[in-house]
């Protein structure tokens, strides 16, 4: 958790929701910082006889060097919402490539009122920057995790002619079906990945989906007692952000007004009435 240049390491436990060591540095973390905290928990763990079973993190680079040197043999899994957070973002990225494409083969219409002969070509064009707008406003359909009956609707409405478009929403319910856990990490993960090796027009906009980090997101899938995500940590930097939007929020915004004892109109003077 980052407060202006502060920065606060923490670990907590997942099944008695309790925080069980924090350390503040005055800088960025670093791999030695991170080794620092977690060899000095180790100690505090192996002074009480207890061991770890299991290790969830963010996707950050700074765990896993750590984690390997100090429990190699414990698994370590990666957040679920910080990686569909990366392939939604991917996606979106995707729509919105495809959406620039679509807006670049609209003909420029000449100024003034078009003649007989362009009235279909204008209506034409319309049509398609109707359509470009469309997908704009509706972009959220396209990473929504469940859609209603009006908004499936509106999906296959403004995806009309476009295909590919249509198999990027395909990919994005595939990934949420991901997190089940009625399935193993191995067969979850082919159906998607299969279906993105054929589908090479969206470039490389989708190569979250072959990142180890959701190999390791999907670690819960084989280990009964891991969760799909640290819901204390989560819950707690809420409430903390929540806390620093009302506490910092003073800080950033205008000074009040007040009744300026020169003039006697209550406004924002700063001595220019003296």
């Amino acid at each position: 958790m980052y407060d202006g240049p502060f920065c606060v390491l923490s670990l907590v436990d997942n099944q008695a929701f309790l925080r069980l060591s924090f350390h503040v540095l005055e800088h960025d973390p670093t791999q030695d910082d991170i080794r620092s905290f977690l060899a000095d928990f180790k100690a505090l763990l192996d002074a009480r006889g207890l061991a770890v079973r299991g290790v969830t993190t963010d996707g950050s680079d700074l765990y896993p060097e750590p984690l390997h040197e100090l429990w190699p043999d414990v698994p370590h899994q990666v957040c679920e919402f910080h990686v569909l957070k990366e392939i939604t973002k991917a996606v979106l990225h995707a729509l919105a490539t495809t959406r620039k494409k679509l807006r670049d083969r609209i003909p420029k219409k000449p100024r003034g009122r078009p003649r007989q002969a362009e009235r279909a070509q204008s209506r034409k064009a319309a049509r398609q920057q109707q359509q470009v707008s469309e997908l704009f406003e509706h972009r959220h359909l396209f990473v929504r995790h469940r859609l209603t009956a009006d908004q499936k609707k509106t999906l296959q409405r403004i995806t009309r002619g476009l295909a590919p478009l249509r198999r990027l929403r395909s990919i994005m319910e595939e990934v949420y079906r991901l997190f089940d856990r009625r399935c193993r990490t191995e067969r979850a993960l082919a159906r998607p990945r299969r279906r993105v090796s054929h589908f090479k027009r969206l470039g490389r906009a989708l190569d979250k989906l072959s990142s180890p980090n959701l190999e390791k997101a999907l670690t819960f899938l084989d280990d009964k007692l891991l969760p799909a995500t640290s819901n204390v940590v989560e819950r707690s930097n809420r409430r903390y952000r929540k806390a620093q939007r009302s506490i910092y929020s003073v800080r950033t915004a205008e000074p009040p007004l007040s009744r300026c004892s020169v003039c006697s109109i209550t406004h924002l003077c700063k001595g220019s009435c003296a």
